[in-house]
C-alpha cells in the first residue's frame, strides 16, 4: 500500500476537501502542515514543476496535484487502485 502525504495550510478550504474526500474513501493519510514553513513550500514547489497550491498531494513518491486531480482520480476509479498498487 502507498503512504498518501498531504502537504496543507491551516486556511485552505481546498485541504479541507481533500483530508475529506480521503476520510470518505477510508484512506489514511499523513498531513504535513506548511503554514508555518515556507522554505519546505518552496522545495516542494520546485521540485515537482513550480506547483504552489496546496494542498500538495502525493501517492508514494508520485506528486499527483491538488484536490482537483484527486477528485478527478476518484471519480475516475482508480484512486483506491494507485494508494494500493505495490
Amino acid at each position: 500500500m502507498q503512504e498518501i502525504t498531504v502537504y496543507t495550510t491551516l486556511i485552505c478550504s481546498y485541504c479541507h476537501a481533500a483530508k475529506r474526500l480521503l476520510e470518505q474513501r477510508g484512506l489514511a493519510f499523513k498531513e504535513v502542515d506548511l503554514t508555518n514553513n515556507p522554505q519546505l513550500r518552496q522545495e516542494l514547489s520546485e521540485a515537482n514543476g513550480g506547483y504552489r497550491t496546496v494542498p500538495m498531494i502525493f501517492i508514494g513518491r508520485d506528486f499527483i496535484g491538488g484536490f482537483t486531480e484527486l477528485a478527478a482520480l476518484d471519480r475516475s476509479g482508480t484512486l483506491v487502485a494507485k494508494v494500493n498498487a505495490p
